[in-house]
């Protein structure tokens, strides 16, 4: 059966037919035997070989993973990069103070040496691709399943990437799982970490519309930010030095001021997180019953909280915007994608999936092939695990998640310091010396507030004593034991006795205490507790999720043989894709039909003063609209394009995407979906679904005639009318400016 899976493969990549409408995150060594021919036919200038070369630069060597969950591209041959401003909005806030709000008020350098290093930023560059199906799976019997199949691939994936970082000392290697385990891909990669904010616009600008305009058309948020990476003399990574210079990138995108029109031929080049086409209805089930509602319910409750707090302090504004940014979006994407699933019936789609892949199955294959059995594995793997499911959510939202990285706070965040301090206290290796400790601790409560976090606290302890069956040791020992069940009582006493709910105390306590004087805190018995029920559910779950694991993988390899002749996608896991398709408007609803762009006029009739935090609008902005000043980046009707539409396939990771013409010229910067198909990363629906890009022109025009940083300009390939590269436009500026 393993021949047959890498044949089916094989096959799937020799087809160059679409899947329905534009549906597809395409793997980039395929280009030219799945893709090119009807990229092609719908405009595309390019040849595959253009858009991606083993032994050449192309398109992709401008394309970078921008922080740890962005898209970003290099837009100049100086090494600067356009992203989304909510890519960069986590730096954008670590550099923020009350005396310097680059958060409300922006930031644009004016030259070089008033860039400001992004401490902790990262970004990289995907330098070579190769399938290794044959190394992972070469030795892996086909009747192997569960634990054993998990060791082998396990020991096979570590071999490989032993001897790929043997080859390349100085990269990073990733070795990443496609179409369920079916396949597998070697990434080599180069990492920069010098890198620098240039610009970014103000809140106004770059966050206009916030959660109400989240995820919704018609759009007019100017989403984009400016960064540059530095190299060493060399042109090599390295770490931030003064010495460092501007990175000179293999290639870099050119820009295009033609704009666009109805129904022209785009692509996107990206990084798309995490999508989940192959899911079934059991898996829609758990998501529509437990996982959505109980992450919507327990972010909506702390939001609420911050939002209050942020309101009435800027410094508790500042630190806490980026976490609040963060757990909005994806609450607003969990209601968004369960409605969307209710109302496109895309349960019932995959009940009719399911039952024709059964009968094929039963019909076509031999028991011992295992397909027949693919949907009872999965159907019985999500049932048997469907409790501890729901408890794990819960203590990863309110206390922690354990991640391959190390620990990601949830919402209580006093455990974060309590781990960083057991680390330092327990190594013995001397990895963690006191300046690891003091560099984690002072990053860590320099956007910590103990009165918000106290408040969050006392109704996340009371949401875990209401809703969660299985509770950690904690409550029934010390909260029902010494406080007679009074959760607020139990968080007030924490939060006064804990060493670590205040930042000097706990530097002092955790740069002098011995690890039995730590765990003595009242504090770290409670992420000691946490951290064993964490443990004790991810092993309970761990069998449920082999069987689940191996239906998953039969499930889709059985797809791909009953549909020969289908174009099949991976589903997305934040490595480097190609989708591509038209610029199109919509109907959202009978009798409603959206434009495929907006302009600034609609920001202007936006503005809300019942809404200041949303919908203000720069008083500049408003003299340059009043003035019609609008450059050479306005349309052929005079307009100043803010936003547009096109019918790629994204999902989340694809935030900061360049938007290309047919040329491969950056026109946009990806930066949303659209609220009628939050389905789409579990079905796509080509009636509806869109990418939100902002639209470079606007991107230009408030770094140049806004901000008045028309410098960085000087530094770009902006192409004419015509397509040929002409200079950029733009006044000089050698002083640092601000919104």
């Amino acid at each position: 059966m393993k021949r047959k899976i890498v044949l089916m493969l094989a096959a799937a990549a020799m087809l160059w037919l679409p899947a329905a409408a534009d549906e597809g995150m395409w793997l980039l060594p395929y280009l030219q035997k799945m893709n090119i021919k009807e990229m092609q036919a719908k405009g595309c200038q390019l040849s595959a070989e253009e858009i991606y070369s083993v032994n050449h630069s192309s398109l992709k060597d401008a394309i970078v993973i921008f922080g740890a969950g962005c898209t970003g591209e290099v837009v100049s041959p100086e090494g600067l990069v356009f992203t989304n401003h909510h890519c960069g909005y986590p730096q954008i806030q670590a550099l923020s103070s009350v005396e310097h709000d680059y958060l409300k008020d922006g930031f644009w350098a004016g030259s070089n040496e008033e860039e400001i290093p992004a401490p902790g930023l990262e970004v990289r560059f995907i330098r070579q691709i190769a399938d290794v199906t044959a190394d992972v799976l070469g030795n892996v019997p086909d009747i192997a399943r569960g634990e054993e199949r998990t060791r082998m691939i396990a020991d096979n994936v570590a071999a490989l990437t032993a001897r790929l970082q043997a080859e390349h000392p100085d990269q990073e290697i990733l070795v990443r799982s496609f179409f369920g385990g079916n396949q597998y891909f070697s990434f080599v990669i180069d990492v920069f970490r010098d890198v620098r904010l240039v610009g970014t616009p103000p809140t106004s600008i770059g966050k206009f519309g916030g959660d109400t305009d989240n995820w919704m058309w018609p759009r007019h948020t100017g989403d984009f930010s400016v960064f540059r990476i530095y190299a060493d003399t060399e042109n090599r990574p390295a770490a931030y030095s003064a010495d460092n210079v501007p990175y000179k990138p293999l290639r870099h995108l050119a820009v295009s001021l033609d704009g666009y029109e109805e129904n022209d031929f785009g692509m996107i080049m990206g990084f798309p997180g995490s999508t989940e086409r192959y899911m079934t209805s059991y898996e829609i089930d758990r998501m529509l019953d437990v996982t959505n509602p109980q992450l919507i319910f327990i972010r909506g409750e702390r939001q609420a909280i911050l939002k209050e707090d942020m309101a009435a302090s800027d410094r508790v504004r500042i630190q806490y915007a980026s976490k609040y940014a963060m757990s909005s979006n994806y609450w607003k994407n969990a209601i968004g994608m369960s409605r969307g699933i209710k109302k496109l019936n895309v349960k019932a789609k995959k009940q009719a999936q399911e039952a024709a892949f059964q009968a094929w199955a039963d019909a076509n294959t031999l028991p011992q092939e295992g397909y027949s059995d693919a949907l009872r594995m999965i159907r019985e793997g999500v049932e048997a695990s469907l409790d501890d499911v729901a408890a794990l959510q819960y203590l990863n939202e309110v206390f922690f998640r354990l991640t391959a990285s190390g620990l990601r706070p949830g919402a209580v965040e006093l455990l974060y310091p309590v781990a960083v301090a057991q680390a330092y206290a327990s190594d013995t290796t001397g990895a963690k010396d006191e300046a690891w400790l003091r560099e984690h601790l002072r990053n860590f409560y320099k956007d910590y507030n103990m009165p918000t976090d106290r408040k969050v606290a006392r109704r996340m302890f009371g949401i875990m004593q209401e809703r969660v069956k299985e509770l950690p040791g904690v409550f029934a020992e010390v909260i029902d034991g010494q406080f007679a069940g009074d959760t607020d009582a139990y968080v007030d006493d924490l939060y006064a006795r804990s060493a670590f709910a205040d930042e000097q105390r706990a530097l002092d306590f955790a740069t002098s205490a011995t690890l039995e004087q730590i765990e003595a805190d009242p504090a770290y018995g409670l992420y000691a507790s946490v951290l064993d029920k964490t443990i004790e559910l991810m092993n309970r779950q761990r069998e449920a999720s082999s069987e689940y694991a191996d239906g998953h993988r039969l499930y889709i390899a059985g797809l791909m043989r009953m549909q020969p002749d289908k174009a099949w996608a991976s589903d997305a896991n934040f490595t480097l894709r190609l989708t591509y398709g038209q610029v199109m408007p919509y109907d959202p609803a009978d009798g409603v039909t959206y434009n495929y762009y907006t302009t600034l006029k609609g920001v202007m009739e936006k503005e809300d003063p019942a809404n200041p935090t949303e919908f203000t609008v720069p008083a500049r902005l408003k003299e340059l609209y009043a003035a019609r000043d609008f450059g050479p980046y306005a349309n052929d009707k005079g307009e100043l394009p803010v936003a547009f539409l096109i019918n790629c396939d994204i999902t989340g990771g694809n935030s900061g995407s360049p938007v290309l013409n047919a040329r491969g010229e950056l026109i946009g910067l990806a930066f949303d979906g659209n609220w009628e198909a939050m389905s789409g990363d579990v079905a796509f629906e080509p009636d509806l679904q869109r990418t939100i890009a902002v639209d470079v022109r606007y991107v230009l025009f408030v770094i140049d005639k806004y901000a008045g940083a028309g410098w960085l300009l000087d530094e770009l390939t902006i192409g004419n009318k015509q397509g040929e590269a002409a200079p950029a436009k733009a006044k000089k500026s050698r002083r640092a400016k601000r919104g």
